[in-house]
Order: C-alpha cells, then sequence, then structure tokens
C-alpha cells in the first residue's frame, strides 16, 4: 500500500512540474514519508516512473480487454470501446501530455519492449472485437488491417485530450468513429497488413505465461485477509489442482479483478484459462 501511495503522490507532482524538475526528496515530503522508506519501495525515480507507466498500461489493457468479453451486445461492443478509451485518455490526459512532452528520455530496451508487450496485448483484443463483429468472409482477408486502422484512430483522436483543453462529447466521437470503423471494415478491399506481416514481425518473448510462471507471481501478491485474498488462494489451488466448473473460476477473477494488487493477475488468469477450455 505504500507503494501505491507513493506512485499516487508522484502523479501529482510530475503533472504539475514533469519527471526531471521533481525530486525524490519533493515525492517523499508529499507523501509524509522519509527517503528510506521510498528505497524501500523504488530504487531510483526512473524505477518509480516506468513501474507509474506500467500501472496505467495495465489498467487500461485489463479493462479493455474485460469489456470486450463482457459486453454482450454485438451492437452496442464498438462504441463501449470507443468510448472507454477515450474516457481513459480523458481522465489520466495530464500525465498522457507530460510522458509525450518528455519522451526523450533514455528508456532502457526492457521497458520498450514491455510497452511493445502492450501494445500487441491490446491489438489481440481489438482482433477478438473484429472477429466478433464482423462476419469472416467480410474481414477474412482485412482483419489484421481492420486492428491497425482502429488503433490509428485511438492514437490520432488521443490528441484531442493531450494538446487541447477543450471539453469533448465523448458520446459523439465514439459515434463517429463507429461509423468510419464500419465503413473501413465493410468496404476495405486492399489490406496492407496481413497475417503473413503480423507473423513476420514475430511474437513479444515471454507473451503466454506458463502455470508455473503464474503461480510464481501469485506468491509474490501480498494482499490482506479479504474476499480477494481468499479468491486468489482458491484460483491457486485450481491452477495446481483445476476442478471447478467454469462459472466459479470466472466468478473468483471477477473477485480480485478491481484490487490494485491483483488487477493484472486477474487479467492473466482470464486469458490463461479461457486458453486452457
Amino acid at each position: 500500500m505504500k507503494k501505491q501511495l507513493i506512485m499516487e503522490k508522484a502523479i501529482e507532482l510530475f503533472a504539475k512540474q514533469g519527471f526531471e524538475a521533481t525530486s525524490v526528496q519533493q515525492i517523499t515530503e508529499h507523501c509524509g514519508i522519509s527517503k528510506g522508506a521510498f528505497y524501500l519501495s523504488f530504487k531510483s525515480k526512473d524505477e518509480l516512473i516506468i513501474e507509474i507507466i506500467d500501472h496505467f498500461m495495465i489498467q487500461i489493457t485489463s479493462d479493455i480487454d474485460y469489456l470486450v468479453r463482457n459486453v454482450n451486445s454485438d451492437q452496442d461492443l464498438l462504441y463501449e470501446f470507443y468510448y472507454a478509451i477515450f474516457d481513459s485518455f480523458q481522465k489520466h490526459s495530464d500525465f498522457g501530455r507530460i510522458l509525450i512532452k518528455e519522451q526523450s528520455r533514455s528508456f532502457d530496451e526492457s521497458f520498450i519492449l514491455k510497452m511493445r508487450y502492450y501494445d500487441r496485448l491490446m491489438e489481440k483484443t481489438i482482433l477478438s472485437m473484429v472477429e466478433r463483429l464482423y462476419d469472416e468472409h467480410v474481414v477474412r482477408d482485412t482483419k489484421y488491417d481492420l486492428v491497425f486502422c482502429i488503433k490509428g484512430f485511438m492514437s490520432m483522436y488521443s490528441q484531442l485530450f493531450l494538446f487541447y483543453n477543450v471539453p469533448l462529447d465523448l458520446k459523439l466521437l465514439s459515434q463517429s468513429l463507429v461509423e468510419k470503423t464500419n465503413l473501413v471494415a465493410r468496404n476495405s478491399t486492399v489490406p496492407f497488413i496481413t497475417k503473413d506481416l503480423i507473423q513476420m514481425l514475430g511474437e513479444i518473448p515471454g507473451e503466454e505465461l506458463t502455470r508455473e510462471q503464474l503461480l510464481e507471481m501469485i506468491q509474490k501478491v501480498e494482499i490482506e485477509e479479504s474476499i480477494e485474498h481468499e479468491s486468489l488462494m482458491l484460483l491457486k489451488k485450481e491452477l495446481l489442482e483445476p476442478t471447478l466448473p467454469r462459472a466459479i473460476v470466472k466468478g473468483l477473477i471477477e473477485n480480485i479483478r478491481n484490487h490494485p494488487q491483483t488487477k493484472w493477475v486477474s487479467y492473466l488468469l482470464r486469458n490463461y484459462f479461457l486458453y486452457e477450455s
């Protein structure tokens, strides 16, 4: 919980001052803790920054994946997808502006790989949505290109939230992009991004976690006695000895979905059990 406090207070300072102008001393004073307490949680300010970015990517990736899997109406799915994406951009626009402004920071290769990892996960979520929404004979040759078109819409329109401080109608924006996406899906005939090209780009190392890796992640989670803790222990037992009906497993994953310490584990378990079934 102390790490969560440091991250929240650091975000407030980064939003006002930027990364470089904010010192560890200022962060600890803003948190009301000692420097020693800070360094028990983070080795450096750079590690803190990367973990904050990691935190945001976990929130967005897991929330969007959950939404795509749980919106019952195909008619509403694309609209709900765009609305959730841009609602998140709007809520975190201050931090997004700082990240773009200071993108020249020398993040190491592991950070770049991590961002590509999240990007690939988002691509998979969007692809599953596209395959659900459109007939296979309509998008058989263009669905991978359509995924990149949707990502392009996300990127282009996110600039409205990052660079312009004006009120925006999220409902109208989402409706407009649903129309544009449907036009592309139903009328595109010359794709550039194909399955072969996707395969040439390759998978990100460690993209698919094994049961042993998931068990190791669960072991590292520190969480107080609660319904989330009990659910996590039952899921750990299910990984070791599968006995529970899928509906019960789904309910246990739902129990841990919103806890900050288990949100990412819930996403990984959801995908693991879906794959296993």
